[in-house]
């Protein structure tokens, strides 16, 4: 098992998708975040069967900087209870994961 994880959060639109995915990679808490859609979500919210179209977001990420990645998420996603799910990556080759690490290297805003 590797210390890497792949970070998946759901949004309500391309745009959102598009700004979740730059604040990561800019602020070098991803190497890399997928946008894929739309894709159509079903769910229960407030009581009540939803569908809505969304856009899914998967950023590869180290595990220690988890909760820096969930902060920067919420501060941009318009969801009141975003999904926000870590999967650790159990087996890549090494030379992704070595690009990996040289690129996320998260630290503190000048």
């Amino acid at each position: 098992m590797t210390g890497h994880i792949q970070v998946l959060t759901t949004a309500a639109s391309r745009d959102e998708a598009v700004r979740i995915a730059r604040t990561l990679v800019e602020q070098r808490l991803a190497a890399c975040v997928q946008v894929v859609g739309p894709i159509e979500s079903t769910y229960r919210w407030q009581g009540a069967v939803e569908t809505s179209q969304e856009w899914l977001c998967a950023a590869k990420s180290r595990r220690e900087l988890y909760d820096r990645i969930e902060q920067a998420i919420r501060e941009v996603h318009s969801y009141q209870v975003p999904e926000i799910l870590a999967l650790p990556i159990t087996a890549a080759s090494a030379d992704y994961l070595k690009w990996l690490d040289e690129e996320v290297t998260w630290k503190t805003q000048d």
